[in-house]
């Protein structure tokens, strides 16, 4: 890992921290006064999710760039030049190691070992992209799944303060979490396997060697079966809110779904 990245990294775990500790509160508390009658408890998750949000936001536009201007990573997906995936994924680490001491300072409320073993498991990851430069494509295309992630925190923050499901603004985020991801989660599955299977068998896919293939293959697998079930929650509890037919267990579909996004929404593990 070269000094640019290492110091990406740092910056960006102190910045988030600034942001959790400093900015949000005084951000949050000019948007809204309500956020100063929130629980100690909700305070924190409230400010991660805003700092969460912030991540996802300069990550998943920061990934469309270079899917769109950056030549080299399209050309070559497997070994193309890395220098600005490399950014992308070191801003992302910062993230992951931020959150991971909020968890450890906070873990009697928010406490999750399948959450740290996710983050492990995305620095590992991660840090094949940062050491060896491999797979850029691949591990930027995934970080579009990140725009969907406001949209789930945005309907954590109705629900904390009280909005009723029926709210227009609750209604409308909910049509808009559920149709962005699709777009980011759903959608693009095609076109990225259709890059993955062509790689198959050519000399650079060979070079990779076998841990690297299984780790990749195996964690793309896992994660699209995971969005898949996602999704359909998502859009069962959709259809139920705009079609008026609000009870019984199965309306609660897209709100375990977001709840459940809400705590694992960064799938930095590809």
């Amino acid at each position: 890992m070269e000094m640019r990245e290492l110091t990406v990294v740092a910056g960006s775990f102190v910045g988030f921290q600034l942001l959790f500790s400093v900015a949000s509160p005084r951000l949050s508390s000019t948007i809204t006064p309500d956020y100063g009658r929130l629980p100690a408890t909700k305070l924190t998750e409230w400010n991660s999710r805003l700092v969460s949000t912030v991540h996802a936001l300069i990550v998943g536009l920061f990934c469309l760039y270079i899917l769109w201007f950056d030549d080299a990573v399209n050309a070559n997906p497997v070994w193309g030049d890395p220098s600005l995936v490399k950014l992308n994924v070191a801003i992302t680490c910062g993230y992951l190691l931020y959150d991971l001491v909020l968890l450890a300072c906070n873990w009697s409320t928010m406490g999750d070992s399948f959450f740290v073993c996710h983050h492990l498991a995305a620095l590992y990851a991660y840090g094949y992209v940062l050491t060896r430069g491999v797979l850029p494509y691949f591990a930027n295309f995934r970080l579009i799944s990140e725009l969907s992630t406001p949209f789930v925190n945005q309907r954590w923050f109705f629900e904390a303060l009280k909005y009723p499901r029926s709210h227009r603004l609750v209604v409308v985020n909910g049509v808009a979490m559920a149709v962005v991801f699709f777009l980011v989660r759903i959608a693009v599955m095609p076109s990225y396997w259709v890059s993955v299977f062509a790689t198959f068998g050519t000399p650079d896919f060979e070079r990779l060697g076998l841990g690297a293939q299984v780790a990749w293959i195996t964690s793309c697998i896992a994660l699209d079966i995971l969005n898949t079930v996602w999704m359909y929650k998502i859009s069962r509890g959709c259809y139920r809110v705009l079609t008026g037919r609000g009870g019984g267990r199965k309306a609660k579909d897209g709100a375990e779904a977001s709840s459940a996004l809400g705590k694992h929404a960064n799938n930095h593990t590809d």
